[in-house]
């Protein structure tokens, strides 16, 4: 397991970063950053695109943002040769042949986030 790959812990039904293992355990922090908790590695499975695409929504959503301008004119663009930017790019794409908006604006969030955390300007 790599450090930062998206584990499905079906024990506490969350996804999970992979940081290390500890004895008998791999350790898992939430999605975006939290409390780690300890999970049977034989359990763990990689995460689904949908459970993956959920949990970086919660917690983009579970932070508080008071920094505005909350309307954003154009989404957000993937930077090239990044393999998170193509994969956010392509659930963007997927969402919008769907046409299901709200998956689609979900995608936006997750790759702005991604943006100005992995490629800060």
């Amino acid at each position: 397991m790599e450090t930062g790959a998206l584990l499905y812990d079906p024990a506490t039904d969350k996804v999970g970063e992979y940081q290390d293992r500890s004895g008998p355990y791999a350790l898992l922090r939430p999605v975006g950053g939290g409390r780690e908790w300890q999970a049977d590695p034989a359990a763990l499975r990689p995460a689904t695109d949908q459970e993956r695409l959920s949990a970086g929504v919660r917690a983009a959503n579970s932070r508080a943002r008071t920094d505005g301008p909350f309307l954003v004119a154009a989404p957000p663009r993937p930077v090239d040769d990044c393999p998170t930017c193509t994969e956010l790019d392509g659930l963007r794409a997927n969402a919008r042949t769907e046409h299901d908006y709200s998956a689609e604006t979900d995608a936006n969030v997750l790759l702005r986030k991604h943006r100005s955390e992995a490629h800060p300007a």
